[in-house]
């Protein structure tokens, strides 16, 4: 009885249409548009992830993990039958982290899973607006308002609450704290984070759950302050659900089936779907396009270039006749994109709409879902971009447009300065990824002239040079004096492949030498980031793969979502190595292209025989290799074989095989 109240809240909270996109079309059930995700349930690797980019799935658990099935899974017991008590639910932006939230909160709520506790309480890290100061129980008495139960009852039996921190990496603060400072007392009033490090850390109310989820970005310090967590991480769609998806977003049969045809012939489009967000991109985009019409105009292998795309369609028939009133609107749009971006903020109250200049109901709907609160709740009619990543995209806008000063008049606080957001991402913030790699994408010359032409609106060229100037002086800084200027950080390559201009990749890495990536596990998008930069690197000696793994998601078979090669025959001819066709070509068709690169160590790869024949063509078709590193293989004297008909070849002049 007590928990009634609970479960009628989160209802009406799961509920919550909040997908993008959904506005002004009339909204589905939430479970009629749910579709499945495939998780893994294994130990999280000690390796982790080192960056959470749109399109990564690094981080992954080994590759024995075993998929588990959408949020029935969560809390499921382990081998060794005990259910865990801290679940940690990983996963890169956009791949459905909150949405197994709202199912477990639907499920809960209405009775058919998660029955061991009788109350959940959801932290909505990144849209909750927070106290400076708090007890447990007043976080409690905020999740969930208007509860006729005492909270001091609610927390008397603790093993039957759930705490879930949705968006943990949002919250910001730090979490080394003293351990005298925390708090054992969850009516004890205490400074935010000393609050919610006690809950993470169990000093308080030690014998209830927690359900966490995170970008792979915030594992590091997240392990410093959990014990005996259980990781999960989201893969996202498999071959199988991409297909279930596109039959569960349109409503036609015939139009689902025309969606899905276009979206599988397009290897690169395909290949991105298996991200849940990208998969609700390529739906939105043919919803309005496709259908109806023989030719569509090409998608984009870029995010901006979908994003682009989706937004020129939203705005397709509005305000044709004064352009202006459309330009300024979405000069304050970015204005409170960036704004909220930099405060941790999604959620934008009624009269900040009204300063802005937004409330045009012509407009609005497009871009912003209003959410009436329940009664008892403050603040009255709040507003929230239809997905992160949208609004992600308008702040790095925001930095790039050239405005003639009305941003600036309108939200004079924040400074337009795309150094500053830069640095602050290389140092700490590095949730703004997804801002940065729109950025890269919004400066490229398609871009500028797309944007151009669709909106009116002009992007600055100094702006792209102020990016160049960082990835150059960046890897600078991470370089040792003395040794090779290398590049490092995964990252770069994605921006670089976002912006897709092989000048601007000539010049970015133009100055340096080396690739040194370590205990990577690289998605397909990777591997494609990759061999678009190497393709354009002239001056590329060296590349160094350490501990390294990449995955291949099969374009025939009906598989999970990914499917690891451990550097198989595919991993090579689809990722590192340039001159070879990966899309709409025969498999291992490789071309002839100019090969600058002297040395290759693949270190702890998990190298197998299949290897063997791909690198023994790699030998004979690049006389300029001279060094070959295969550490700690498993080739097998059958796979040795294959590679000595490559050091029997004409053109192999290679000087040193580890």
């Amino acid at each position: 009885e007590h928990g009634q109240d609970s479960r009628e809240h989160m209802v009406w909270e799961s509920h919550q249409d909040r997908e993008l996109g959904a506005c002004p079309r009339e909204s589905l059930s939430f479970h009629s548009r749910f579709t499945t995700l495939t998780i893994t349930r294994e130990p999280w690797s000690k390796h982790g992830a080192k960056d959470g980019a749109v399109g990564t799935g690094q981080g992954c658990a080994s590759t024995s993990s075993r998929p588990a099935t959408a949020a029935t899974a969560l809390f499921e017991p382990s081998k060794d039958r005990q259910s865990p008590q801290v679940v940690v639910l990983v996963g890169a932006p956009g791949m459905g982290k909150t949405t197994m939230v709202r199912k477990v909160m639907a499920e809960w709520g209405e009775g058919t899973l998660h029955t061991q506790f009788d109350f959940v309480f959801c932290i909505d890290c990144k849209a909750i607006i927070l106290p400076t100061e708090a007890s447990v129980a007043g976080l409690v008495s905020q999740c969930c308002p208007g509860l006729r139960v005492p909270v001091g009852k609610i927390l008397d039996d603790q093993k039957k609450i759930l705490f879930i921190f949705d968006g943990f990496e949002a919250l910001g603060f730090s979490l080394v704290q003293p351990e005298a400072e925390l708090s054992s007392d969850p009516r004890e009033v205490k400074p935010l984070e000393l609050t919610l490090l006690s809950l993470l850390k169990k000093t308080v109310l030690p014998e209830a759950s927690l359900l966490i989820t995170t970008r792979p970005t915030a594992l590091g310090s997240l392990r410093q302050c959990l014990k005996g967590e259980y990781y999960m991480e989201i893969l996202g769609f498999s071959a199988a659900r991409r297909k279930d998806y596109f039959h569960r977003y349109f409503e036609n049969p015939s139009k689902a089936d025309m969606a899905f045809r276009f979206a599988r012939g397009n290897e690169i489009l395909y290949s991105l779907c298996v991200i849940p967000v990208m998969s609700w991109a390529a739906c939105t985009i043919l919803e309005q396009e496709l259908c109806g019409k023989k030719n569509l105009l090409e998608c984009s292998k870029a995010t901006t270039g979908m994003m682009m795309f989706y937004l020129s369609q939203l705005l397709k028939h509005r305000d044709r006749d004064n352009p202006q009133v459309l330009h300024h609107f979405l000069l304050q749009l970015c204005s409170l994109a960036a704004e909220g971006i930099w405060k941790h903020k999604v959620l934008f109250e009624e009269k900040e709409i009204k300063d802005c200049g937004l409330d045009q109901p012509g407009l609005l709907p497009f871009f912003l879902n209003e959410r009436i609160l329940r009664e008892g709740e403050d603040h009255g009619i709040v507003y929230a971009f239809t997905h992160l990543h949208l609004q992600e995209f308008f702040a790095a806008m925001f930095y790039v447009l050239e405005d003639d000063g009305e941003m600036v008049s309108s939200f004079g606080r924040l400074e337009k300065d795309v150094n500053k957001l830069l640095e602050s991402y290389n140092k700490s913030r590095k949730d703004l990824n997804v801002t940065v790699q729109f950025l890269f994408g919004l400066v490229s010359q398609k871009s500028i002239e797309y944007m151009d032409k669709s909106f009116g609106c002009r992007i600055s060229p100094r702006a792209r040079e102020e990016l160049l100037e960082w990835l150059q002086g960046r890897h600078r800084g991470l370089s040792h004096p003395g040794q090779a200027l290398k590049v490092s950080e995964m990252d770069t390559f994605h921006f670089l492949f976002e912006m897709n201009e092989k000048s601007f990749a000539q010049s970015a890495l133009g100055h340096f030498t080396d690739l040194d990536l370590q205990d990577t596990k690289l998605t397909l998008y990777d591997q494609m980031a990759l061999s678009f930069c190497i393709q354009h690197w002239a001056g590329l000696h060296c590349v160094t793969l350490q501990g390294c793994s990449f995955h291949w998601q099969d374009p025939e078979a009906e598989l999970d979502a990914s499917v690891p090669c451990s550097w198989g025959a595919v991993s090579l001819r689809v990722g590192v190595f340039p001159g070879v066709w990966w899309a709409g070509e025969q498999p291992g068709q490789v071309r002839c292209a100019e090969f600058s690169m002297l040395s290759c160590r693949l270190r702890w790869c998990q190298l197998c025989e299949s290897c063997c024949t791909e690198l023994a063509a790699l030998l004979a078709e690049h006389p300029g290799l001279a060094r070959l590193e295969l550490a700690d293989s498993s080739l097998g004297d059958s796979g040795v074989r294959l590679l000595c008909e490559g050091l029997r070849a004409p053109g192999c002049c290679l000087r040193v095989l580890w």
